[in-house]
């Protein structure tokens, strides 16, 4: 995944606690998969033919 083993990505997850605190983690998790499925759905809706 990007060439980041498991040490990068707890120094990562680090970093974000420190910046964000851990009250806000569970907010951040949720706006990110909502933006994530909304992409999706666009992607999907964009792939099928228009009919007139």
């Amino acid at each position: 995944m990007f060439g980041l083993g498991f040490p990068e990505l707890l120094l990562i997850l680090f970093i974000v606690v420190v910046i964000f605190g851990t009250s806000r983690i569970p907010e951040l998790g949720k706006g990110l998969g909502e933006g994530i499925r909304n992409f999706k759905k666009a992607v999907k809706d964009e792939e099928k033919p228009k009919q007139p």
